[in-house]
């Protein structure tokens, strides 16, 4: 009889919840997915270097996925806490009918059992198939080739997803019975004709801690704005003043809010608006951590995804524009710098240099103590920077060289005429110095002959393949003016001779074998894997943490708003009654779920454009972050997933206040 009953209550409810069972399955879903990345097809397409970067972020997601559970642990206690709330009156005709604790509690414990059955074998399900497409993307990230589908079966991710699961609902249960045995008959039945305490707050008081939490955030914003003087142990007191400011905004909102609108009577009177706000601030109240908790959750799904992807995109294209060769070989051994070219050397070796195209390019670079970088910055340039100007001898290269390595890499080639120099530089920090001294005219003095900047900025290009813009600058001098005892590296870049990845990763090998023989050799293949291995980790771990972040942030916003919904049926039965029409009526309902959904999320906005500042700031030595694009896909998941929850609300709060 109580499974039947239990049953009957879980139809009765599906409907009315069903944003709460389709969090629990997306929640289920993610948590596979992410889980089986190492079982995947794409582990067998790509190379084994590629396979050990995954293996490493498999590792990070292991630790991860034990934080996951604690968010999705809260947001199904949180979830089911209303759930109960919402049943209250139907728990106690239960007791009135002869029913004890114990049966109630049984009930509760069967349809917690059958809610986490069912979710988790659609979740399942889902996570399965949806981590076949994940393969695809994987692929993409480490430019690996997938030529034919095989369907993949994680029982590590399946039996981890059963597990952690199975404890988060195991714990639900416990809350659920524990929550049941706090509550008398006469709680129980009154429950509904119950009001919510509102406690008026004095508008000023209000006003000035709201004043006082714009100051505490405003302090922070420059803080992170200005990142250069902070101390990285002074972050988390950062955060935490940012979530007390939070926290004080929503605070103060509740009390001087209503009193704020209604001095503009037109505004207050219009439509229903004078019943939404009442009902808002009657809410707002007792929701204000609440509200600070999904602010700060939305703040940190927009900042690990804008920021993530963001990164991803940036080392994506600069790994493009870094890696216009095969291969780098740069000689170690200085005996041999007068004696035998680069390629003569790597010939030596063993190395076949068949394998390589027949249009290699091979320079020279030079260096001298007579030339160091802070002879080339300008005096008052050294005395405004924030920086200390290295004393590093400068890398010096004849302009004919120069060309042809920019010509091979299809980059900006120079010219040079005589008594001129230019400087080519892609490392930002030192560009700016350099632009700035080039900008005032920095003659440089070398061998008694003086030079004047060719350029009023510098030249944007490199020699050697990095992962990142991290050239701080080559000097380009007349041919005729460069000595060869200068000369410190010989200097090789070449193509393979291949078609398909697999041909390449063969010469690959070889280039491993024997070039390290003598030289310091750069690989386009090893970098992009190293590199993109990077961006990849952090880009899925991103997407990891914000759509949890999201989904459990709405979700708990979804179910708050559906409960309220329900206990204000007799309200809005009232405005019915005073002549209100249902246009009006489903207008204010609107009005009313828009500002609990996107007022914290106006807030979290504020504090991701300084969060992404200070992310930018950071990470500007390694290379820029691709703002645009990754907002774009930012606002595209938050419409998506954020925006489809507050639609679902709404139309499913449209459905009960109309039901009789």
């Amino acid at each position: 009889m109580l499974f039947k009953l239990s049953v009957k209550n879980m139809k009765k409810s599906i409907r009315d919840y069903a944003i709460y069972f389709a969090t629990l399955i997306l929640g289920v879903a993610i948590f596979y997915i992410f889980n089986s990345l190492d079982s995947q097809q794409a582990m067998k397409v790509i190379s084994s270097s590629a396979r050990e970067i995954i293996q490493l972020l498999v590792e990070l997601l292991s630790g991860l996925s034990v934080f996951v559970s604690f968010i999705l642990g809260f947001l199904i206690v949180y979830a089911n806490n209303f759930l109960i709330r919402r049943r209250k009156k139907e728990f106690g005709i239960y007791m009135t009918l002869g029913m004890g604790k114990g049966a109630i509690s049984r009930i509760l414990l069967t349809e917690t059992v059958l809610i986490g059955l069912v979710s988790l074998a659609v979740g399942l399900l889902v996570g399965i198939f949806g981590a076949q497409f994940m393969s695809l993307l994987v692929v993409n990230m480490f430019d690996g080739v997938m030529d034919g589908y095989q369907f993949v079966f994680s029982r590590t991710a399946f039996f981890k997803t059963i597990l952690y699961f199975g404890i988060i609902f195991l714990i639900v249960a416990v809350f659920q019975v524990v929550s049941l045995s706090r509550y008398r008959l006469i709680q129980l039945l009154s429950a509904r004709n119950r009001n919510e305490q509102v406690k008026i707050k004095n508008p000023w008081l209000c006003f000035l801690v709201f004043l006082a939490a714009f100051g505490i955030l405003g302090v922070q914003y420059y803080r992170v704005c200005n990142p250069e003087n902070m101390h990285y142990r002074e972050i988390p007191l950062i955060l935490a003043a940012g979530a007390l400011g939070t926290f004080l905004v929503f605070w103060s909102m509740s009390g001087f809010l209503l009193s704020g609108v209604q001095r503009s009577r037109k505004v207050y009177f219009k439509d229903l608006n004078a019943f939404v706000l009442r009902q808002f601030h009657s809410k707002i109240n007792t929701t204000v951590f609440v509200m600070t908790v999904i602010c700060l959750m939305l703040f940190m799904t927009i900042s690990v995804l804008a920021g993530g992807l963001g990164l991803n995109y940036s080392f994506r294209q600069s790994l493009k524009e870094l890696t216009p060769a095969d291969v780098n070989f740069v000689s170690m051994d200085t005996s041999l710098l007068h004696t035998k070219s680069a390629a003569r050397q790597l010939q030596d070796t063993g190395f076949d240099m068949g394998l390589l195209q027949e249009d290699y390019v091979e320079v020279s670079q030079y260096s001298t103590e007579k030339l160091t970088i802070y002879d080339t910055i300008e005096e008052q340039v050294r005395e405004e920077s924030q920086y200390d100007v290295p004393k590093n001898q400068e890398m010096i290269m004849k302009v004919s060289d120069y060309n042809k390595i920019a010509e091979f890499y299809g980059i900006q080639q120079a010219e040079v005429p005589e008594g001129t120099y230019a400087v080519v530089c892609d490392f930002d920090i030192i560009r700016e110095l350099r632009d700035a001294s080039l900008e005032k005219g920095q003659e440089l003095t070398l061998e008694g002959k003086t030079y004047k900047p060719a350029y009023k900025e510098c030249l944007q290009g490199f020699l050697q393949m990095y992962a990142n813009h991290a050239n701080v600058g080559i000097i380009l001098l007349p041919d005729d003016q460069v000595q060869e005892a200068w000369r410190t590296q010989n200097f090789l870049a070449a193509n393979y001779k291949a078609e398909t990845r697999q041909e390449k990763e063969a010469i690959e090998e070889q280039v491993q074998i024997y070039g390290k023989q003598g030289f310091l050799v750069s690989t386009r293949i090893e970098i992009v894997e190293t590199s993109g291995g990077l961006s990849a980790i952090l880009t899925l771990i991103a997407i990891y943490l914000g759509i949890v972040f999201l989904i459990s942030g709405a979700a708990i916003l979804a179910l708050k708003e559906l409960s309220e919904s329900t206990d204000n049926k007799e309200r809005y039965e009232i405005l019915r009654k005073i002549g209100a029409d249902e246009k009006m009526i489903r207008r204010a309902l609107f009005r009313q779920i828009a500002l609990f959904f996107f007022l914290p999320l106006g807030v979290a906005l504020v504090h991701s454009v300084f969060g992404l500042t200070f992310c930018a700031k950071i990470l500007e030595s390694v290379g820029k972050i691709e703002s645009f694009r990754s907002i774009l896909s930012t606002a595209a998941i938050l419409v998506a997933v954020y925006g489809g929850y507050f639609f679902i609300t709404y139309r499913g709060s449209c459905r009960i206040i109309k039901s009789r």
